[in-house]
């Protein structure tokens, strides 16, 4: 009698913690089904590789809209800790601490036409580092993307591979940090350092009454709401920009129709432009700009290109011997590479391991060439040009 009373207690507390772990498990799914979505969907697609130089590479489809509306709505971020504080909150429920920081980048980009007409955005990432490339689907009327981002901005160990659920869980703030990207409009942009004032820049902070950005959540706002250039353009200037880690930033948008522009935050020259929050927004079209001397191509490396803004100064013009060497190259051929491939080959003629070039950034991290008529993602990690194990397509609305 007293043993099936005990065995009776021992199965409703079998019954009872059962049903505990159920309820938990419900409820952890429930507050981040998308996030464990996301994480399960984490892999690597090439090996370190310290005698070349090369971090890992992985990528990540991130599931749900990762709160970027809710984070727009709020008034977005005025600084690097504004923003770690909300990944924080609506990423992790505060349980978990994140991190988001960049670092001194240079980088090289263009636009051409292919023979067959289509229209595409070529871009070197030049740092060091682990990189994942992401795909984000958010819906709610905003677009889906490919994009590139830089994992050492999260975080994480340049010199490490991810492997923890910890060092994981650190790339669920990953749409916050994108390098570069294309979204389903066929509308590119790629972020990259402009060096005005001391040393690796002074940062812009622009000061009005408008909402606030930091310098990747632009680039994210741009591929997530942009259908096309002058929309990305008109997206950016209502909101104020606030450079991140102590760099300043200029970026690249174009789309599938051949219009491309570079947005400049500036002053009024280079020995007066140290104040940050003094800098304005001005747009360089690809048909007005004056260095290009053609609507059909545009570069960007890592100077200021606002006319007049280095006369008279002795401002070293960072990158302008990577600007001039794929300058030369589509001016010859009129803004016309053959095809992808051929866009990918212009981007390894500046590839850092081989250019010659006395600064830090010794290494090109990614070359990737955006489709922006197709929709397509042509990438390759650490200068493999050529080699299929480091070379990756993707296709967006298919």
């Amino acid at each position: 009698m007293k043993r099936n009373s005990l065995s009776k207690l021992l199965r409703r507390i079998a019954c009872a913690l059962a049903a505990l772990v159920i309820a938990l498990a419900v409820a952890v799914f429930a507050l981040w089904h998308n996030e464990l979505t996301t994480l399960a969907s984490f892999q690597k697609l090439s090996d370190r590789d310290e005698a070349h130089r090369d971090g890992a590479v992985y990528q990540i489809n991130f599931s749900g809209d990762y709160s970027f509306d809710e984070f727009l709505s709020q008034g977005g971020a005025s600084n690097d800790a504004e923003l770690i504080s909300f990944v924080t909150r609506s990423i992790t429920k505060g349980i978990i601490p994140m991190n988001i920081k960049t670092s001194t980048i240079a980088c090289s980009a263009f636009t051409a036409d292919t023979q067959s007409g289509d229209r595409v955005f070529g871009r070197n990432y030049d740092f060091s580092t682990n990189t994942a490339i992401i795909y984000t689907n958010p819906g709610k009327g905003r677009h889906a993307s490919y994009s590139t981002i830089d994992l050492s901005f999260l975080g994480l160990d340049a010199d490490k591979d991810v492997e923890t659920i910890g060092q994981k869980i650190l790339t669920l703030a990953a749409p916050y940090v994108p390098l570069d990207g294309v979204n389903d409009a066929g509308v590119a942009c790629g972020i990259f350092m402009s060096y005005q004032g001391e040393g690796k820049g002074t940062p812009t902070d622009t000061q009005t009454d408008r909402p606030d950005l930091t310098s990747t959540t632009l680039l994210r706002l741009i591929l997530d709401y942009a259908d096309s250039v002058e929309d990305a353009v008109a997206l950016a200037q209502q909101y104020d920009l606030h450079d991140s880690a102590s760099s300043c930033f200029h970026y690249m948008v174009a789309d599938s129709t051949g219009r491309s522009a570079i947005l400049e935050w500036v002053g009024a020259d280079a020995d007066h432009d140290a104040d940050g929050s003094q800098r304005q927004l001005n747009v360089l079209w690809n048909d007005t700009d004056v260095l290009s001397d053609s609507a059909d191509w545009q570069v960007v490396t890592n100077f200021i290109k606002t006319p007049g803004y280095y006369d008279g100064t002795s401002a070293e013009r960072k990158g302008l011997d990577r600007y001039e060497h794929l300058a030369a190259a589509l001016r010859e051929t009129d803004g016309i590479v053959a095809d992808k491939d051929a866009a990918m080959d212009l981007l390894a003629s500046v590839g850092r391991r081989t250019w010659n070039n006395d600064d830090s950034n010794s290494n090109t991290v990614h070359s990737v060439v955006y489709d922006l008529t197709d929709k397509s993602v042509l990438w390759v990690g650490n200068e493999h040009y050529g080699e299929e194990a480091y070379t990756f397509e993707f296709q967006l609305g298919r």
